[in-house]
């Protein structure tokens, strides 16, 4: 799934529970189905904290999720596909 909302991460209460509560809200405004936004909240509650962070910064579209930083210092050796994207 490509579809993106329109949130912003940064600045939003950090606690797990309170940005998938954030995404669910806002994904609703834009539309998405039930089943879409379940596709995303299961994806993020399948790991750690960090790996809801990055499920939802790759679901939320904004100036500051830090799409368009140069990756060149990291060592990516993860699979897109271990991520369910």
């Amino acid at each position: 799934m490509n579809k993106k909302v329109k949130l912003e991460l940064i600045g939003l209460d950090g606690n797990a529970f309170a940005l998938m509560g954030a995404f669910q809200k806002q994904a609703r405004r834009e539309g998405w189905t039930a089943d879409e936004i379940k596709v995303v909240i299961d994806e993020c509650t399948k790991g750690d904290y960090d790996h809801l962070l990055s499920t939802l910064i790759y679901y939320c579209e904004s100036e500051d999720n830090f799409d368009d930083l140069d990756y060149d210092w990291y060592d990516n050796d993860v699979d897109d596909d271990e991520w369910g994207v």
